[in-house]
C-alpha cells in the first residue's frame, strides 16, 4: 500500500507532548510500521496535541503520522508563541543518557585546572572534527574530557587507538597525534585494549558520528562545537542547576 509523503513544519502554540501509550497509538503503529520500509521498526507512537497527528518514533527519528496512517510528515513542530522546537526538544529527550553509567575506565582521561566541568567525547582517531575540536579542547580550562576512542571511519582507525593506548602516557599520545598528527609507536600485540567495548557501547547510544559530546545531564552534541558555544552549553547546566 502506497502513502503520499510531505515534508513539513507545523507552526502550533499547544502544551507538551503527553506520552501515555493507548489502544488508538498500538493500531496507528500496527498501520504505520509496514509502511516505512523494510528493516525499519517503530519503537513507540504517541498522539500529541498538533491538529490530530501521531508521533512516529524509530530509534532517534521522529515523524508525524495521521490516525490512518494514510500521510507521513516529516519536519519540526514549533509553538508560534515561544518559538520552541518541540520536535528538537523529543529528540534531545530520546538521545539523553546516564552519565554514570558510561564505562569511563574505558576512556583516555584529561584533567585541566579544577576539573568540575565534566563531558565524554566519541572520537575516531581519522576525524578532522574532531581534530578540530580537541584544538577547541586545549584552550579550555576547568575541564575533565573522558575520550572514547570510537573506530568507524576506516580500518586503520582500530590500530592508532591501539598503539594510543597501549602507550606509556595515553593522553600525550591522543593528543600528539590529533593535535600535531604524530602517531604513537607500533603496540606490543599482547596489549589489550577496549576497542571492541567502546565500539558496542557507542553502537548502542546511537552514536552515528563524530565526535559527539556528552555532557553529566544525560544531553548529547553531535559534532563538533567552538569554545563559545561549549561555553554557553556549561553555563546552561549551571545555570539548570541553580535553579
Amino acid at each position: 500500500m502506497k502513502f503520499k509523503q510531505y515534508s513539513l513544519a507545523l507552526c502550533v502554540s499547544l502544551p507538551a507532548l503527553v506520552l501515555a501509550e493507548t489502544a488508538q497509538e498500538a493500531a496507528v503503529k500496527k498501520l504505520v510500521e509496514p509502511r516505512l520500509g523494510e528493516g525499519v521498526k517503530v519503537d513507540a507512537v504517541t498522539k500529541t496535541p498538533y491538529s490530530g497527528l501521531f508521533e512516529v518514533r524509530a530509534g532517534s527519528d521522529i515523524i508525524y503520522t495521521d490516525e490512518k496512517a494514510q500521510y507521513l510528515f516529516v519536519g519540526n513542530v514549533f509553538d508560534t508563541k515561544t518559538g520552541a522546537n518541540y520536535t528538537k526538544a523529543r529528540v534531545d529527550e530520546i538521545n539523553k543518557i546516564k552519565f554514570s553509567d558510561l564505562p569511563l575506565e574505558s576512556a583516555l582521561k584529561m584533567v585541566k585546572g579544577d576539573g568540575k566541568r565534566v563531558i565524554a567525547v566519541f572520537e575516531d582517531p581519522n576525524c578532522g572534527y574532531c581534530k578540530r575540536f580537541r584544538k577547541t579542547l586545549a584552550g579550555m580550562d576547568n575541564i575533565t574530557v573522558y575520550t572514547f576512542m570510537y573506530n568507524i571511519l576506516s580500518e586503520d582507525s582500530t590500530t592508532k587507538s591501539k598503539n594510543i593506548w597501549c602507550s606509556a602516557d595515553r593522553n600525550k599520545a591522543w593528543d600528539e597525534w590529533m593535535v600535531n598528527g604524530k602517531m604513537a609507536p607500533v603496540a606490543p600485540a599482547n596489549c589489550a585494549t577496549p576497542n571492541e567495548k567502546v565500539l558496542a557501547l557507542g553502537q548502542k547510544l546511537r552514536v552515528n558520528g563524530t565526535p559527539a559530546i556528552f555532557f553529566t545531564d544525560g544531553s548529547r552534541i553531535p559534532g563538533a562545537i567552538d569554545a563559545k558555544g561549549l561555553e554557553e552549553k556549561f553555563n546552561s547546566l549551571a545555570g539548570a542547576k541553580a535553579r
